[in-house]
Formats: structure tokens, sequence, C-alpha cells
């Protein structure tokens, strides 16, 4: 089983958000560098609405 990447600060449902876009995009024929970056970016971007404290 492919060991799956952490983003840093995010949960575990984040984590899980991540990988299920990440191969979403890669279904749609985008590249696996840009489906990371998309995937990354609706992560922060929905743990940021979220109002989850920030790390030290």
């Amino acid at each position: 089983m492919p060991q799956k990447e952490h983003l840093p600060s995010v949960s575990a449902k984040e984590q899980r958000m991540y990988e299920h876009i990440k191969a979403s995009e890669r279904r749609d024929g985008r590249s696996l560098k840009r489906a990371k970056a998309i995937a990354a970016a609706t992560v922060v971007k929905h743990h940021n609405e979220e109002r989850h404290p920030k790390s030290k």
C-alpha cells in the first residue's frame, strides 16, 4: 500500500479529502504534479475556512 502524503497541520479528515481530490483530478487527466497542487490548495482553503487554531 502506498504511503499517504502528509500535509502539515491538517486533520485526518482533511488528509483523506486531499487523497480523494488528488485521485479525482488524476482521473480527469491532470498531471500528478498539478493534481497534488489542486488538492493541497483546496484542503488548505477548507482548513482556513473552518477557523482552526494556528499551530505554533
